[in-house]
């Protein structure tokens, strides 16, 4: 599957990590294909949204977009299979296998209460369990559910193989504090563990001596490499974490969740500001004749989420019951119709946000 589809517009996805929240991306890229008007070249992506890139390209390599969505919906759903046992925000336990349960996930037992913002009282206790001991020493053993996950659902041959879309994996190097990306041919399980790490609840993953953390840290995602690797001058960014919120957190976790939003959020919005500078450069004809073709006039898109995810607590990003990430992908498949409905006109020809509007609140 290495040709590339005829009559369609070419773009690239840039997208972002946020836990259980990215099967809303997944609902987004299920309706892209499903549309047949998009030719998906390059993804970008961290976290959450490294994952759905690697189940597309895997899927896509072996049998086009009709596999990469068969593959996305098998990731989830091996996804939720494993949160019936190591799911902190469970909200209901294993029909006959409470006591199993318990005893591989102690923080997965039903609580009838509610602590704070739909906060399971197991989740608070996680949360408060990770601020004091470390995971090196909470889970010596580094027992990780994502690795079981991935290897009954991603087939890296097929990644390594395939030509038809174009991936680009963030993470972030701990020793030196720089953003690596890992492209095709060198993503594995442990690439994909790596760009999840988030270090407060796994340990860092190495790779070639190298350790590695969450690459959301430098980049979620980065969007560089889509500018010296990809054809197209388009890049569809899909939000997880909100950009903005109305109401200013009070509470302990609420609080947590808006400084790691806004982290998450930080280099995204350093990437754009410059894109910015650079657009004016090129639009306004500012750059010497010699140099106009060493830059690209990026055409940026946006779906975003604000809306959505302001009325998700945080413990939502661990919430895997297969209801809920069902919900979340049919919110994505709307949004993405409700996008390419308004928006497909406009693809290869002009941006569908302000970038000075939208992300930097500025006028200038």
């Amino acid at each position: 599957m290495s040709a590339a589809p005829k009559n369609k517009k070419k773009i690239n996805l840039a997208l972002q990590g946020g836990g259980a929240h990215g099967a809303y991306t997944w609902g987004v890229l299920d309706y892209l294909m499903e549309d047949g008007r998009l030719d998906i070249e390059g993804i970008t992506a961290t976290s959450a949204g490294a994952m759905n890139a690697a189940a597309l390209a895997h899927g896509r390599s072996e049998g086009g977009y009709p596999r990469a969505r068969e593959m996305l919906e098998s990731f989830w759903r091996e996804v939720s299979n494993a949160g019936l046992l190591y799911s902190p925000v469970r909200k209901t336990p294993w029909s006959g296998f409470e006591e199993m349960t318990a005893m591989f996930n102690p923080f997965a037992q039903n609580f009838a209460s509610n602590f704070g913002g739909g906060h399971a009282a197991a989740f608070a206790m996680l949360e408060a369990m990770k601020s004091s001991i470390s995971p090196y020493q909470f889970n010596p053993l580094d027992i990780n559910p994502l690795r079981d996950i991935l290897e009954k659902s991603i087939d890296f041959e097929e990644i390594h193989l395939c030509e038809c879309t174009k991936l680009f994996i963030s993470a972030t190097n701990v020793r030196t504090g720089t953003q690596k990306i890992f492209k095709n041919k060198e993503v594995s399980i442990d690439v994909l563990m790596a760009s999840a790490a988030l270090p407060f609840l796994f340990q860092a993953v190495e790779i070639d001596g190298e350790d590695y953390w969450d690459g959301g840290y430098m980049g979620n995602p980065a969007l560089w490499p889509l500018f010296y690797e990809a054809e197209s001058r388009d890049i569809l960014i899909v939000h997880v974490n909100p950009i903005e919120r109305p109401e200013i957190p009070k509470e302990a976790y609420t609080i947590e969740n808006r400084v790691n939003e806004i982290t998450f959020n930080g280099s995204l919005i350093k990437e754009l500001r410059s894109i910015a500078f650079v657009k004016k450069l090129v639009e306004e004809k500012m750059l010497k004749d010699k140099y106009r073709n060493d830059y690209k006039n990026v055409l940026i898109h946006a779906i975003r989420t604000d809306d959505v995810m302001c009325d998700l607590s945080i413990a939502s990003k661990f919430d895997t019951d297969w209801g809920f990430l069902c919900e979340l992908r049919d919110l994505g498949r709307e949004q993405a119709r409700l996008w390419l409905g308004k928006n497909y006109s406009n693809i290869n020809k002009i941006d569908t946000v302000d970038i000075h509007a939208d992300y930097l609140n500025s006028n200038n």
